[in-house]
C-alpha cells in the first residue's frame, strides 16, 4: 500500500511540475500589445499602401514594427521616426534588410529620447492621423503620421563574447597537453 501511495505522490508531483512548465511557456509567448488594441488592428493594412495615400486611411488602427531612426520631444509629445521592418510572430522586428518605408509615431506623453534612440527595435500600435512632409536628405518625404496608443521598446540584445585563441602556448613549461595526472 505504501509503495502505491509513493508512486501516486510522485506522479502528482511530476504532473504539477509539467503543468507549471506549460503555463510559463505559454506566458513567455504573450503578445506585447494589449488584446483590446490588437482586436481593432486593420491587419491587411501595410505601410506601402498607407504611403500611397495616408489621408485615405485616417482613423484606421495599425500595428507596425521597425527600428527607431530618431526621436525628439515636442510640445504635443514625443515624435519617433521609425524605419519599418517585418515582424515575427511576437511582433518583434526581424533583422533583415527589407523595409516598406518610414513612418512617424507621435506619442502623446513624454518618452526619454536617450532611451528611445536610434537603432532600437520598437513595435507601435496606433491610429493613422494623416501625413506629414519632412526633409529626408535633399528630398521632401511624405511620412504617414501615427498617433501611438501603445509602444513596446524591445530590450537591447547583448552579443555573446567571442573568445579568441591565445597567441602563446597555453600550458606551463612543466605541464603539457600530453601529461595526465
Amino acid at each position: 500500500m505504501r509503495k502505491f501511495r509513493k508512486i501516486k505522490i510522485q506522479n502528482l508531483f511530476f504532473a504539477t511540475i509539467f503543468v507549471a512548465y506549460c503555463l510559463f511557456s505559454i506566458a513567455g509567448c504573450a503578445p506585447v500589445i494589449s488584446k483590446q488594441l490588437r482586436e481593432q488592428v486593420a491587419r491587411e493594412l501595410t505601410l506601402s499602401e498607407v504611403l500611397k495615400d495616408p489621408e485615405a486611411y485616417k482613423g484606421k488602427i495599425i500595428l507596425w514594427s521597425g527600428v527607431i531612426i530618431s526621436s525628439v520631444n515636442l510640445k504635443e509629445g514625443t515624435m519617433i521616426e521609425v524605419l519599418q521592418k517585418p515582424a515575427d510572430a511576437q511582433g518583434k522586428t526581424k533583422d533583415v534588410d527589407e523595409s516598406e518605408g518610414r513612418f512617424l509615431a507621435l506619442y502623446l506623453g513624454y518618452l526619454d529620447v536617450a532611451i528611445y534612440n536610434g537603432g532600437r527595435k520598437v513595435t507601435v500600435a496606433g491610429e493613422v492621423k494623416g501625413k506629414k512632409i519632412q526633409r529626408l536628405g535633399e528630398i521632401d518625404y511624405t511620412y504617414p503620421l501615427i498617433s501611438a496608443k501603445e509602444i513596446h521598446l524591445w530590450p537591447v540584445e547583448k552579443k555573446d563574447k567571442v573568445y579568441y585563441p591565445r597567441p602563446y602556448w597555453p600550458y606551463s613549461w612543466w605541464y603539457g597537453p600530453y601529461w595526465y595526472p
